[in-house]
């Protein structure tokens, strides 16, 4: 299996790099508790069709090592453009899912654009969740808090309780096979409590609304009209109003699922923006 080692501490990241090396190139941010695997319907066949498709786990993700330290906003973004550099990637378009868009904003804000093209925000939990005087219908900080704690007290029962409304399965076309639900539960145990955990405060501090508006690159925002986990008013449509060249795109009737129920839209709408 191919890894890296984070630039910061040394930390081993598990990395897959689909397609022709001279391909176009994806890079794929996840979204908290799951790795790569994610990605499989969007991966798949953009590297079939010549994409260079490159993404990682997390650090206590997936098969990355388990770690303590690290899971700051600064120290994830310092992983994802560690991966960049490493693979020695250029002209890159970014795609992150939920927390994943969190990391490539604060990776381009703190790194640059030299090496990346362009990104687009999936279901992102950007700019943030939290009612502020910049975010006036935001959730209160103690819903969040309190969601932590669920997390905290059962993530099993977490997980299995949440998963009917991230797939937005009361919602007509989310056709999601029992077994595939499992299978994702099963995979968000692959990820360690403690990096759980700290992803829960990571989200819970997010507010990047003055980091969206220097973005200098285009953004493709996607979002579902039935997205709990990050409303699509309180965070899609305030992401693409504050980016400076920003395209927001919303599914009828997407949870926050839409990697997977949505699978073959996303994958026409993510070629259809790295074409230009």
């Amino acid at each position: 299996m191919p890894y890296f080692e984070s630039p910061n501490d040394g930390t081993r990241l598990h990395y897959v790099d689909y397609g022709p090396a001279n391909g176009p190139v994806v890079v794929f941010v996840n979204s908290a508790y799951l790795g790569t695997e994610m990605w499989e319907f969007q991966m798949v066949p953009l590297a079939e069709e010549g994409y260079r498709c490159v993404g990682f786990d997390r650090r206590g993700h997936g098969r990355s090592d388990d770690v303590w330290g690290g899971f700051d906003l600064d120290g994830l973004a310092d992983d994802l453009y560690g991966l960049i550099e490493y693979l020695d990637l250029r002209d890159v378009t970014l795609v992150g899912h939920s927390v994943g868009s969190a990391e490539i904003v604060r990776c381009l804000t703190r790194h640059g654009t030299e090496r990346v093209a362009r990104a687009a925000l999936v279901g992102g939990v950007v700019p943030g969740l939290v009612r502020s005087a910049g975010n006036p219908h935001g959730a209160d900080f103690a819903t969040i808090r309190a969601g932590n704690d669920a997390f905290r007290r059962d993530r099993a029962a977490f997980f299995a309780d949440g998963a009917r409304s991230f797939f937005a399965l009361d919602r007509p076309g989310n056709e999601v096979s029992p077994a595939y639900v499992q299978y994702l539960i099963q995979r968000c145990h692959a990820a360690s409590a403690r990096a759980g955990i700290a992803l829960g405060r990571v989200v819970g501090e997010l507010d990047l609304g003055p980091e969206l508006s220097k973005l200098d690159l285009p953004v493709l925002v996607v979002h579902g009209t039935h997205d709990v986990s990050a409303p699509l008013d309180v965070t899609g449509r305030r992401t693409a109003a504050l980016v400076p060249d920003g395209e927001l795109r919303v599914y009828e009737n997407a949870g926050h699922g839409l990697f997977v129920t949505h699978a073959e839209q996303l994958t026409s709408d993510l070629r259809e923006f790295m074409a230009g």
